[in-house]
């Protein structure tokens, strides 16, 4: 009697962990094409704020048809590399290949004025994760138009503050070059000279992140360098 019980509580468990599985895989495949979306959705909002266009869930996708214009990956060589989605490149998965062998998304917008900017994605590492966004640059290839950042994991009140507007706003106006040698902007522990091309206030707290984000930026943008320096030559 007592092996019947086993057998019959095995037999039942068994049982429930294949319907839960089942449950749960069917869940995850039908919820899929919705995380994506979302994903897809986030990601074009993200890259609008960078140009200083506010955008939400329902109308992201209208702005970013709107204002932007065109796309592209590029080589280490500043080269235009055919039959790649720029919008498909996951930084992340880049980052692991040998430079050389990276491919680098460009964005291109048209603001209602008329003005060209150029966005930039950039991925780097925090304190507890991942930190990311984009670099929006004016046409000159030097001067910051606008940026977005956002995070993981960092610590709320401080590191977490990188994707706060006074954080994001001392970014617009900054310079990459410094004559014709690209140093990035850098983010200042104890607060920096607001006449300063290349320097923002680093987050009160937040060291470590603050210098990620400082790193992030010049790793990323440093792979463009020959690209902006053939394009901004007449």
């Amino acid at each position: 009697m007592k092996d019947f019980s086993n057998r019959y509580i095995f037999i039942f468990s068994a049982v429930l962990v294949i319907i839960v599985a089942t449950l749960l895989s069917l869940a995850a495949t039908l919820l899929q094409p919705i995380q994506e979306k979302n994903l897809e959705i986030e990601k074009k909002r993200s890259m609008l704020e960078s140009i200083h266009i506010a955008a939400d869930k329902k109308n992201a996708e209208t702005l970013y048809d709107k204002y932007i214009k065109e796309s592209f990956v590029l080589n280490s060589r500043g080269e235009v590399v055919s039959g790649v989605d720029a919008f498909g490149v996951v930084l992340k998965n880049e980052q692991k290949k040998p430079v050389e062998k990276q491919n680098l998304p460009v964005f291109t917008a048209e603001l209602d004025n008329g003005q060209k900017v150029f966005i930039i994605p950039v991925e780097g590492k925090g304190l507890w994760g991942p930190i990311y966004g984009y670099v929006s640059l004016e046409s000159d290839f030097n001067t910051i138009y606008g940026v977005n950042f956002d995070h993981k994991g960092e610590t709320p009140g401080l590191g977490a503050e990188i994707n706060k507007s006074f954080f994001e706003g001392m970014f617009p106006g900054k310079k990459l070059y410094e004559g014709e040698k690209f140093v990035s902007v850098a983010v200042l522990k104890g607060g920096t000279d607001p006449d300063n091309p290349h320097g923002v206030d680093a987050i009160s707290g937040g060291t470590i992140t603050s210098k990620g984000l400082e790193k992030m930026l010049y790793d990323c943008l440093s792979k463009y360098d020959v690209y902006f320096v053939k394009s901004k030559q007449p």
